[in-house]
């Protein structure tokens, strides 16, 4: 299940937990409030998971990304970390399903306060468009994640931050993809 809370203001690592003191706890239906959604799926069958098809199929979903980031993988990694971590927002809703490992999605509330959502195997989430967020790992260090439909193979005009960049890491090969340079692997089960 889905963790969320408030954040601290501390800028120390970016991949700690970040939590306020005390815990300041932000629930499924606070998140729905700012547009967020939350789904729990089966990350062990995702090629076949049913719940997937019907929400792809739902939300005409056509492709799905499989990304992979670990420092073994990613050239410049913790350069690239920092870039995930840049405050930006996209035009269309970005979807993002944990397969394996864990991370942080940041958003913004409607007051402007960072809400940290913590994610991990088979949890997928929807963040609606127009929010305010950053991605980071937290310290365990590995994500492999998929996105079905958003933005993923584009070249990058759906995404906007201070740099006018939205960079992502690799395929399930853990090959590494830059949104902006136009190469990436898509999955596009049956």
């Amino acid at each position: 299940m889905v963790e969320a809370w408030y954040m601290d203001e501390s800028q120390e690592d970016q991949r700690a937990p970040h939590r306020l003191q005390p815990n300041r706890a932000v629930s499924l239906e606070q998140l729905s409030l700012i547009g967020v959604t939350y789904r729990k799926l089966d990350a062990d069958n995702y090629e076949t998971d049913p719940r997937l098809k019907e929400i792809r199929k739902a939300e005409n979903y056509s492709w799905m990304d499989i990304i992979t980031i670990h420092k073994d993988k990613l050239p410049n990694y913790e350069e690239k970390i920092k870039t995930f971590y840049e405050e930006h927002l996209h035009l269309d809703d970005e979807i993002r399903y944990i397969l394996d490992g864990s991370g942080y999605f940041d958003v913004r509330d409607k007051d402007d306060k960072w809400i940290r959502i913590s994610m991990e195997k088979g949890d997928m989430i929807t963040l609606p468009a127009g929010i305010y967020h950053r991605f980071t790992l937290d310290e365990n260090g590995e994500v492999l994640f998929a996105w079905p439909g958003g933005t993923g193979c584009d070249t990058g005009d759906h995404c906007i931050n201070a740099k006018s960049l939205a960079a992502v890491a690799g395929s399930r090969n853990n090959s590494i993809m830059l949104q902006y340079s136009g190469t990436c692997e898509a999955f596009s089960p049956s």
